[in-house]
C-alpha cells in the first residue's frame, strides 16, 4: 500500500473519529467521572470494537448487513435498546467525585463492555467500514495484510482522539467539581437517547 494512500486513510479516519459520537461521549463522561486512568478501560473497549468491526467487515458481515433486512433490523434494534439503556443510566446517575478511582474489577469490566457494546451493536459502524475500507484496498495485492494495516492505523487514531476526549472531561470535572459531572451526565444521557431515536429511524439502503 502506497504511503500516500495510507496517509489519505489516516486523514479520513481522523476526521471521522474526531466528530462527537457515542464512544467519544462515553470517553468524555468517563474521564470526568472516573479519571483518566479508569477512563482508559472504556477507551480500550472502544478501540477493541474498531478491530472487531474491521475484522467483521473484511469477513463480509458488512455486505451481509446491507443486503439482509432481517439481520440489519436485528442489529439495529439491539443498538437502539443499548443506546437508550446507556442514556437512561446517565440521565439518572448519581453525583460522584472526580477524585474517586474505580479500581473495582466489576467497574472496570463495565467501563470496557459499555464502550465496546455501544460500537458493535450499531449497524452504522459496519456499513461505514464496508463503504470506506475497500477504497484503500489493492485487490491485486494480498488483502489480509492491508486490512491489518488499516485496522491498526484506525485504532491508533481512535485511541489518541478518545484519550483527548477523556482528558478534556477530566479537566472540566477537576475545575468545576461534581456538579458539572452530574450536568455532563445529563447532557450525555440526552444525547444518547437522541442517538437511539436516530438509529431507530435508520433504514437499510434500497428499502
Amino acid at each position: 500500500m502506497m504511503s500516500i494512500t495510507l496517509l489519505t486513510f489516516a486523514l479520513a479516519a481522523l476526521l471521522t473519529v474526531a466528530m462527537p459520537g457515542p464512544t467519544s461521549l462515553l470517553a468524555f463522561s468517563n474521564g470526568a467521572r472516573h479519571g483518566l486512568r479508569d477512563a482508559g478501560f472504556g477507551i480500550a473497549g472502544a478501540v477493541f470494537s474498531d478491530l472487531v468491526l474491521i475484522a467483521a467487515v473484511s469477513a463480509g458481515l458488512g455486505v451481509l448487513l446491507s443486503t439482509s433486512q432481517l439481520l440489519f433490523s436485528a442489529v439495529k434494534w439491539l443498538g437502539v435498546a443499548y443506546l437508550a439503556y446507556i442514556g437512561l443510566r446517565l440521565l439518572f446517575s448519581k453525583a460522584a467525585s472526580a477524585e474517586a478511582p474505580t479500581a473495582q474489577v466489576t467497574e472496570v469490566r463495565r467501563l470496557f463492555s459499555r464502550s465496546f457494546l455501544v460500537a458493535v451493536t450499531n449497524p452504522k459502524g459496519y456499513l461505514f467500514f464496508t463503504a470506506l475500507l475497500p477504497q484503500f484496498i489493492d485487490a491485486a495485492a494480498p488483502v489480509l495484510p492491508q486490512y491489518l494495516l488499516l485496522a491498526v492505523t484506525f485504532s491508533l487514531i481512535d485511541l489518541a482522539v478518545l484519550l483527548a476526549y477523556a482528558a478534556a472531561g477530566r479537566r472540566c470535572a477537576g475545575r468545576f467539581g461534581t456538579r458539572l459531572i452530574t450536568r455532563m451526565d445529563r447532557v450525555c444521557g440526552g444525547v444518547f437517547l437522541a442517538l437511539a431515536g436516530g438509529l431507530a429511524m435508520l433504514r437499510r439502503v434500497g428499502v
